[in-house]
């Protein structure tokens, strides 16, 4: 598994999270390891690392491979669960906190997991197999217009329209059960210079429907900038514009210290800004990175600091 996994952008998340080399840290995307591992080798004996994934594998993997270090804590939650945690560990409040959001590179090429249009499996797309609803449920029942906005909401696919209906048409004759079987559908009508881009987008709009991702994130950073100590940093790790964008208007929403209307003389919300932004543009791999590591090209790192 280890081998499946090689961490985005480790030496700049790790500078830029560490404030305080005793401190408390949060890390709400194990893994397989590769960002917490770095983590506790940058922090002191008297430190402590609390870790979630709700991925099976990288959870047995992570509590495998980093339950031996005493200053390390693994939970099979979400990451949206981190003020339950704190209140379990009776944590007021954390030095730093990280989330790398993107899909790891087991899950893409592992066939049983079911992320990857590369390999024929199940059609799932599930984080957590405790979820209802897989991504053939929802190919299978769904009505073709909800079909479509899913598409144009969280892949922003152009053709959205076109797929859904040749999706719905399909699936009168067989079930979509598989990731080759809507692959060929999408084959059926897009281009071969553009059929890798559109079935990335078709697949990325189903894994985050199904996984709620837009939701969830917006959620964990709400809880996150309350649960940051003074001085402590917030590190998240994107990889495509619908979660950059989500992280990018929260950090900014956060340092403004008004958010009435224009026309308002007087300032009237009361607003305390709570976060001074980092990076005033995102970290991006440099070459070298994305050489070694081609899944890197899209990953954006943002940065803020609880004042």
């Amino acid at each position: 598994m280890q081998m499946h996994h090689i961490p985005v952008l480790l030496e700049q998340s790790i500078e830029n999270l560490i404030t305080d080399k005793s401190g408390v840290y949060f890390d709400g995307t194990v893994g397989f390891g590769g960002h917490s591992n770095a983590i506790l080798s940058a922090l002191n004996k008297d430190a402590l690392l609390i870790g979630t994934d709700v991925d099976s594998n990288a959870f047995k993997y992570a509590k495998l491979n980093l339950s031996n270090d005493r200053r390390f804590k693994l939970y099979n939650f979400n990451f949206s669960e981190i003020e339950a945690i704190a209140k379990i560990e009776s944590i007021n409040c954390f030095n730093g906190i990280f989330a790398d959001l993107g899909v790891s590179s087991f899950q893409l090429d592992n066939k049983d997991s079911g992320f990857s249009y590369r390999m024929n499996a199940d059609l799932d797309l599930r984080m957590n197999k405790n979820i209802s609803i897989t991504a053939a449920d929802v190919v299978n029942t769904f009505e073709e217009s909800r079909l479509a906005d899913i598409l144009f909401k969280f892949g922003e696919e152009k053709n959205s329209k076109k797929i859904a209906a040749l999706i719905c048409k399909k699936r009168k004759n067989n079930k979509i059960m598989t990731t080759l079987d809507l692959k060929n559908i999408i084959s059926e009508i897009t281009p071969e210079r553009y059929i890798i881009k559109t079935l990335s987008r078709v697949f990325q709009a189903l894994r985050i429907f199904i996984n709620n991702e837009l939701v969830v994130l917006q959620s964990f950073l709400e809880k996150s900038v309350s649960l940051l100590c003074q001085g402590g940093r917030i590190c998240i790790l994107t990889y495509h514009s619908l979660e950059d964008r989500i992280v990018k208007d929260f950090f900014k929403y956060e340092t403004l210290n008004c958010v009435c209307p224009k026309d308002f003389p007087v300032c009237k919300c009361g607003k305390i800004p709570r976060l001074k932004i980092i990076t005033k543009k995102p970290i991006i791999p440099d070459s070298d990175e994305i050489k070694l590591n081609f899944r890197a090209r899209s990953a954006k790192l943002r940065v803020a600091e609880r004042i």
